[in-house]
């Protein structure tokens, strides 16, 4: 399955307070850019994400956010993707998901 009009309406809407944006399909989903630089991506099944990299990836493990993890065949683990699921807060405040896409973008 992947993203809908819809889904990419909304997420270009949500993080629109960043100044213009570009996107591009892949993934299974949709990557969103600011100046070139990927900072969230929006995946059917697993909603809009967040980049983490440096100490960022640890904030938005304490903030209890869920990390994209998939399973490959025959792997032994998890393998874990740099993303991290927005907070349903996020999700209704684009001043919030705006505030996270800076941060991120600070750390990449």
């Amino acid at each position: 399955m992947s993203v809908t009009p819809e889904d990419i309406e909304f997420a270009t809407d949500l993080f629109s307070g960043l100044g213009p944006l570009t996107t591009r399909k892949m993934m299974g989903g949709l990557c969103l850019y600011l100046d070139g630089t990927i900072f969230a991506i929006v995946h059917s099944d697993y909603g809009t994400m967040i980049k983490g990299a440096g100490s960022f990836k640890d904030e938005l493990d304490a903030m209890g956010l869920t990390r994209w993890t998939y399973q490959r065949e025959n792997a032994p683990k998890p393998t874990a993707m740099p993303y991290w699921k927005l907070p349903d807060s996020a999700l209704d405040d684009p001043e919030e998901a705006c505030d996270l896409a800076r941060r991120a973008l600070a750390h990449l």
